[in-house]
């Protein structure tokens, strides 16, 4: 079996399309094609429904992929095992950050493990945490490092590494911001419904920290003017530091002295610092390298926000 057909037909079923298929893979769509046709006339089957815009999988394509996927990851973890056998110290990580957080995450811990493994090469890929679970799922992301709740979670397998209180963030101007507590001190708890006639800047959806929102408020029965939504947990902090409404956040986000009254939440939410890999997949040593460091890092940053 040719392991380079294989990744080909791959490539043609994940980008729908053979042109940006040949494109991303460095070869002319007319060898694309021709290796395509090739496969087809050994299995007497067509693997894709051809259109000019959108090519996809016909049963027998679906067969095909799905079995050229574990052929693919079979491949690449008797690699890594073997690599990590013999002591050779390379190879490649393609690894999921979480916008902001995740980013400074690994500019902070690369240091240390480019000391340990310099030629590992890693390819960080910023993306929100449902996207991750995606690429995992599908076998292009080799770890993922992303924050969610227990029901958020897929069948893969996820390395804890922390957890992280979800509070509310008032402004100082706010009628109830002389109740709320200081960071590093037990804050006083609230409920969502104490808050139900003002305006929130919140997650947009599809986030995790959007869900976790939603459930509160479902649960509570309170639906508070949302008046921002954004991708950014820092801009949600600015805009309760400006004064300009309320937000709920990862307590890693929040920062001292900023004009701002914080609250935990009822019934005090967390949610879990965590690296995902897939299922069944070999976790090599690097992997498992990075993941420590990923957890000493946030063991000090989690620890110092509580």
């Amino acid at each position: 079996m040719d392991l380079k057909q294989l990744e080909y037909i791959v490539k043609i079923a994940e980008e729908n399309n053979i042109t940006r298929a040949a494109e991303k893979l460095f070869i002319t769509q007319s060898a694309l094609n021709q290796q395509l046709l090739k496969l087809e006339k050994e299995l007497g089957a067509p693997l894709f429904v051809r259109s000019r815009n959108n090519w996809h999988l016909t049963e027998a394509g679906e067969i095909y992929v799905d079995h050229a996927k574990r052929i693919m990851r079979l491949k690449k973890d008797a690699y890594s095992r073997i690599k990590d056998i013999i002591g050779a110290k390379e190879g490649k990580l393609t690894i999921g950050l979480t916008p902001e957080r995740g980013t400074d995450m690994f500019a902070a811990i690369y240091p240390a493990f480019y000391k340990l493994y310099p030629h590992v090469k890693i390819e960080p890929l910023e993306m929100p945490v449902k996207q991750q679970q995606l690429e995992i799922s599908r076998g292009q992301l080799d770890i993922g490092f992303l924050t969610l709740q227990d029901f958020q979670k897929t069948d893969d397998c996820y390395i804890p590494i922390g957890c992280e209180p979800i509070i509310l963030a008032v402004p100082q101007a706010h009628p109830l911001a002389h109740k709320g507590g200081k960071l590093g001190e037990a804050l006083p708890p609230i409920p969502l419904s104490a808050l139900a006639a003002d305006s929130f800047a919140i997650m947009q959806q599809g986030s995790t920290l959007r869900e976790i929102y939603d459930r509160l408020t479902a649960e509570e029965g309170v639906e508070p003017n949302i008046l921002l939504e954004s991708r950014s947990c820092r801009t949600l902090f600015e805009m309760v530091a400006e004064g300009i409404c309320c937000s709920v956040i990862p307590m890693s986000y929040a920062k001292p002295d900023a004009g701002v009254s914080f609250f935990a939440l009822s019934p005090n939410p967390v949610w879990e610092v965590a690296a995902s890999y897939k299922k069944g997949s070999y976790l090599s040593l690097a992997a498992r390298e990075l993941i420590a460091l990923s957890a000493g890092y946030w063991s000090g940053r989690l620890t110092g926000q509580s």
